[in-house]
């Protein structure tokens, strides 16, 4: 069995989705694959595998009780083998928990996954797994993500779905038992694409630090969840690039005075001659920027050697 979940980019909303604005994001090109084997002996045999085919996550469980039995992480980067283990474990056993049936059999699995991105672009490593798994394990892949890994779910929306989406969270007052995802499928096809880019600015953000921070604040952004809401619509209808800037520096301004961070221009670029906007939480993975053929001259010269066209990246 073969699973693919695609990987994901949060135009709009960062931050205010968590709290019921309608958010505009888009699929990429990249994504995860998840291969299930049957085998004999009653384990989950697991190997997580990067872009480059190089395994860098190993791990042995029993069948039928769930048990780690090993496990063997290869990287110089943040994070142990043991902790990996045990989230995948969790995301496991709540599978079990939406579908006891799942993994009821007298035989064992090897599971294989691979990326077909650098781990580190932070483009959905996590919502890929959590969305295929579930397709592996016939649950609810919202369900799944909530009970293990909370978030907003607009990266699972885009994992299933091959066109941009308005995401939104109904119910958002009520428990999270009670939380509904909206997905609409839209259109959102600029005529300036060959004006827009993606830029790598060098580290991974963890999206659990950015979601904390802003859960910190209990005041009420009623006023602002309504105006971003907006902008995710005006930008399925701006026609010029000129109106398409104003709106995302808008955007930008908004999300700084709700978080109290600079924007990612003020900080890093303010010689730049586009607009910039970042991407889900602040800091880091990749941000979108305006431009021209000069852009990406201009980015590897601050440092920064990933950048992608709009082609490139959106599927």
């Amino acid at each position: 069995m073969n699973y693919y979940s695609n990987g994901k980019l949060l135009l709009t909303g960062e931050y205010l989705v968590l709290d019921g604005a309608k958010s505009l994001a888009v699929p990429t090109k990249f994504g995860q694959n998840l291969i299930v084997e049957k085998i004999d002996e009653p384990q989950i045999i697991w190997g997580s595998f990067t872009h480059t085919g190089e395994c860098w996550f190993e791990a042995v469980f029993d069948l039928p009780k769930l048990r780690l039995i090993s496990c063997t992480f290869n990287s110089d980067k943040e994070g142990s083998g043991e902790v990996i283990a045990e989230t995948l474990l969790d995301i496991l056993k709540e599978a079990q928990n939406l579908n006891p049936a799942f993994l009821e059999s007298e035989n064992g699995f090897v599971v294989k996954t691979r990326l077909n991105f650098p781990r580190n672009w932070g483009l959905g490593s996590s919502s890929t797994l959590i969305n295929s798994m579930a397709s592996w394990a016939k649950v609810d892949a919202f369900k799944l993500l909530w009970n293990s890994f909370k978030g907003s779910g607009y990266d699972v929306a885009c994992a299933q779905n091959d066109t941009p989406v308005f995401y939104q969270i109904e119910n958002i007052l009520s428990s999270e038992l009670e939380m509904t995802p909206k997905v609409e499928q839209v259109e959102f096809n600029p005529s300036f694409k060959e004006n827009l880019f993606f830029v790598y600015l060098n580290q991974k953000q963890d999206s659990k630090e950015g979601i904390a921070k802003f859960r910190e604040s209990d005041i009420n952004f009623g006023k602002e969840i309504k105006r971003i809401s907006e902008i995710s619509e005006e930008l399925l209808k701006v026609e010029s690039l000129e109106k398409f800037e104003k709106l995302i520096v808008e955007h930008e301004q908004i999300i700084s005075s709700i978080i109290k961070l600079k924007t990612v221009k003020e900080k890093l670029f303010p010689d730049y001659f586009g607009a910039i906007k970042s991407l889900g939480a602040w800091g880091g993975d990749f941000v979108l920027v305006t431009g021209n053929s000069s852009t990406p001259a201009y980015f590897k010269k601050k440092g920064f050697e990933t950048i992608l066209t709009y082609h490139q990246m959106v599927l």
